[in-house]
């Protein structure tokens, strides 16, 4: 049987979950034997890495520049769209090609933002075969059918605890409707604790404006912004908490990759987080936005090393039974050549393991 050859395409040069999603899948898809070819990110981020492997990249930031290169790109069976300008990208070259497109949902909305862009959202979307749905909460916010296959992400060696250091690490793009703000907020609640830092990795449009409200909070001085990072699995390593304040994340790869390195993860109580940390019999979640309740988790499990080292063990075995490359990458390939064999559309509903 010939090798499922697979084109992912996203409009994209940035390198937050989405993208990282898009790298993983595309080397993960390549390890299982296919022919992968990426279409878009970053020559840094996305395409050096990927050549690297033996994937085929190409460049391209718009819908017209993804839809050249996809139309050069020769035989494909199937095209894995992710975001709107990608999926409109991929109907287009999909029906010129006559190659089914599967759009890997992300987010928790419907494709469009104005009544323009969702009038021509609805014609892309009558044009996709299959969506994949990254959560069931993503699944139940979306149009159309979608099937769940949960993001895998690599299993992590067990950490030593003991060698970790007195931080509470952020890693999330620092735009608003993240709630980075709650996270330092709920910091500033938890009060001083001897030695202990908060850590924000990511950057944005809201950085100045943190900076100012930890100087208003007066725990500037114990508040580190480090920009955006390379360096993501040393920084989980090394901490002995994440805080994780989005309310509506649609999986969050960020809480997952903690998850890995055995990481206790205090989470905002919504999307996807209820269905990763919240799989934990006595997870530490709060209610969106409210940061007094978490600095309050935060504040003990700093102060109860036995209870953080077993609920980061917890957290560790969840995402080995439920979230691995594995799982992720077998169930993707059923929804992939499902969709190249022209079959009709999988019901909503779970594959693998979650």
């Amino acid at each position: 049987m010939k090798p499922l050859r697979v084109a992912h395409v996203v409009c994209s040069e940035g390198f937050a979950g989405v993208e990282r999603y898009v790298l993983q899948s595309a080397l993960s898809l390549r390890e299982a034997g296919c022919d992968v070819t990426v279409v878009g990110g970053a020559v840094d981020t996305m395409g050096a890495p990927l050549r690297e492997e033996g994937v085929g990249w190409a460049p391209a930031l718009t819908v017209r520049q993804a839809y050249r290169a996809l139309r050069g790109l020769g035989r494909v069976d199937v095209l894995d769209s992710h975001m709107t300008e990608a999926d409109t990208a991929a109907v287009a070259a999909g029906l010129v090609g006559r190659i089914p497109v599967v759009s890997t949902r992300h987010f928790a909305a419907p494709r469009g933002a104005d009544p323009v862009r969702r009038a021509v959202a609805s014609l892309v979307g009558a044009r996709v075969a299959h969506q994949i749905a990254i959560s069931r909460f993503v699944a139940e916010n979306v149009e159309g059918d979608s099937t769940v296959v949960h993001t895998g992400v690599p299993d992590v060696p067990d950490v030593d605890d003991a060698a970790r250091e007195r931080t509470v690490l952020v890693l999330q793009r620092l735009e608003a409707e993240k709630s980075t703000d709650v996270a330092v907020r709920a910091w500033a609640a938890a009060g001083r604790r001897d030695g202990w830092r908060l850590r924000i990795v990511g950057d944005g449009a809201e950085r100045a404006a943190l900076g100012e409200l930890a100087d208003r909070l007066g725990v500037a001085d114990s508040v580190d912004f480090l920009g955006f990072r390379s360096d993501v699995a040393a920084q989980l390593v090394a901490a002995s908490l994440v805080l994780a304040p989005t309310p509506r994340e649609g999986l969050g790869l960020a809480s997952l990759e903690a998850m890995a390195a055995g990481v206790p993860v205090v989470a905002s109580r919504g999307g996807g987080h209820l269905e990763t940390v919240g799989g934990v019999e006595g997870a530490a979640l709060f209610s969106p936005g409210d940061a007094a309740a978490a600095g309050r988790l935060v504040a003990e499990l700093i102060d109860d090393p036995a209870r953080r080292r077993a609920y980061g063990a917890a957290l560790r075995a969840r995402q080995r039974d439920a979230f691995s490359v594995a799982a992720q990458t077998s169930a993707t390939l059923r929804v992939l050549e499902s969709a190249a064999r022209h079959e009709r559309l999988i019901p909503a509903g779970e594959e693998g393991t979650g």
